[in-house]
Order: C-alpha cells, then structure tokens, then sequence
C-alpha cells in the first residue's frame, strides 16, 4: 500500500515526532509498503520531498491509500488532524476524534476513570474551587503537568504549596491553559502496549527505571536515558491486574489501534492507572515497540498491522457514513 507518514507538526513534541515518523516510514518499507514522509512544519505547512501538500479533496494526500499520522500533542494527537483525515476520507492509524480528544486530555480522562472506579493517583485541576486545599492534602511530592501534553513537556516536582506551586503551574500553563495536578504516587513505573480494534491484545508488561532524578523529556528520548525491563519483575497477579486494567482503560476511552497505556505498582502491590496514550512514540527508544518486540512482534510487522488494522476500521465504519 501507499501509506502517507505524518510527522513533525505544531506542538511541542515535534522533534520527537519526526524521529517517530521516519521509524515508522522505514518500518513500513521493510514490510514492503510505500511511504510517502509528509512532514508538517511548526507553523502548520504540510510539505512531502520538498514540495507543498495539497489538503483539498482532490489534493496529492489523496493519493495514499492509508495515513500512519505519527504526530504527538496538539494538532496531531488530540482529534483535529482525524477530523481532516476523516473529512478527506482516508484510512488512517489509531483512535478516531472523539477518543483522540479524550485520551489527549488528562484531566478528562483521569474524571472518566474516576466515575468508572478505576484506581489511580489522586488528582485536581489548578484554578478550580478549592483546589489549594486539594493540593495541601494530597501525597507530596505534587506533579504539576500541562493537561493535554505528552512526553513529560512543561511537568514539574513541587515539594510545597507555596510560591514554588504557583511557578509549578505558571510554567505548565505556558503549554497548556488547563494544568491538572497530581499526588505522588510510591513504587515502580509499569506500561503496557494494546493493538487491535475490537479485538485486543496486550504486551508483555514493562518495567521502567529512569537514569535520573524522574522520568522527564531527557531521560525518555535520550541514548540510554532510562531502562526498560520485559517483563517487568512484578509478580503473576500483578500482571493480570494490569492486563485487565489496561484493557478496560482501552475500551472507556474509545481507542482504536493502539495505545500505550502506563500505571503505577506500589510497594503493596496495588496498582494504579496512570495515563492512556493513543499515539505514544515511536522512536528507536520508544516504549511501545519494544514491548511488543519483547512480546514477539517485530518492528515492521507491528507497522504493517497497524495500517490493517486502519482499513479494517475504516471498511467497518463505511457502513454507518453519512
């Protein structure tokens, strides 16, 4: 197939995403596909082999047969490029608007977690009524985070609820006006990797130890930043704790494809839900790959199903177009 690679964009992430994407045009070669590397610029032009993208029906896009959109954050991630993909009627890899939306959004995600009882970190959002208060009673150290970025962008440690707060939440708030705040949690990093549309597989699940005071931006895109463990050391239990766990996360937020999905185990052993990602990296160090390359798929035949698994979705839903 001719598949259309989207990387770069406006957000933050966008070195991140062109690394992603030129991974996964490779990939897609090696399990025998076109790749067409269409990159978006931080000012939003879209551009392939040097020369201009066409957006329009009719446009040059047009030509590829399914979208691998490789873009991570906003303009990318969180539903405005699958609304276009979905306006121009392409295939296109990973959950559809509204999931992309909800999965991009922290602290909705994390209130519909809560409703369905799903266990995880104590949580508020900075400037709603009586959250420094919130704040005062939550486990410290505080996570102060742009609500709707990825990659450990614009995160802060905050050891107290004074001034060091606010500077905590001022800084969050340059990359995002929605800033949530999150308690500590103790014990060990724990991620999953899911594929598939309706029927879905988990990975073998991961351990990760960051090489450096946390797990931020540095640590997880550099050379030897942090260490994966497949899998993780955690008992059998624990496992199919975070299996279930991971598949139900996966089914409430509406993904489709794939999704990272990342979790916290204490040292009681309970686990708890930390973050849903519908379009993690995919870079040489990239988590989600790995941990399905520890479960017996290979880079380019995880590429290559992917895209399978963007028709299937697409030829499904032909059905229910207006």
């Amino acid at each position: 197939m001719k598949v259309a690679v989207l990387s770069g964009g406006r957000s933050s992430e966008h070195g991140v995403s062109l690394r992603s994407g030129e991974a996964v045009a490779k990939g897609l070669e090696e399990a025998g596909h076109e790749a067409l590397r269409v990159k978006v610029s931080r000012e939003g032009a879209w551009s392939c082999a040097g020369e201009p993208v066409n957006l329009a029906p009719g446009g040059g896009l047009l030509d590829a047969e399914a979208v691998f959109p490789a873009l991570h954050g906003p303009f990318g991630e969180d539903g405005s490029v699958q609304g276009l993909l979905e306006w121009l009627q392409l295939p296109y890899v990973g959950s559809d608007v509204l999931s992309s939306a909800i999965c991009m959004d922290k602290l909705t995600l994390k209130r519909l977690f809560a409703r369905a009882g799903l266990p995880q970190v104590e949580f508020v959002a900075a400037g709603e009524p009586g959250w420094r208060q919130r704040c005062e009673e939550m486990d410290k150290p505080l996570w102060v985070k742009p609500s709707r970025l990825g990659s450990s962008v614009g995160i802060s440690r905050v050891e107290s609820t004074g001034s060091e707060l606010d500077e905590a939440v001022e800084l969050a708030r340059r990359h995002d006006p929605r800033v949530i705040v999150e308690a500590h949690a103790p014990g060990r990093e724990v991620e999953i990797s899911l594929l598939g549309n309706e029927e879905v597989e988990a990975s073998l699940p991961g351990g990760v130890v960051a090489n450096g005071d946390w797990y931020d931006y540095e640590t997880k895109y550099q050379e030897g930043g942090m260490q994966l463990t497949v899998p993780a050391p955690i008992p059998e239990e624990q496992r199919a704790r975070l299996r279930e766990l991971a598949l139900e996360a996966f089914r409430l937020g509406g993904c489709a494809g794939l999704a990272r999905c990342d979790f916290f185990v204490d040292p009681d052993g309970k686990v708890l839900v930390n973050e849903l990602n519908t379009m993690p990296g995919f870079t040489e160090t990239s988590v989600y790959a790995k941990l399905w390359q520890a479960s017996g798929v290979e880079y380019p035949t995880l590429c290559n199903r992917l895209v399978s698994l963007a028709v299937e979705r697409y030829e499904h839903a032909g059905a229910f177009k207006f």
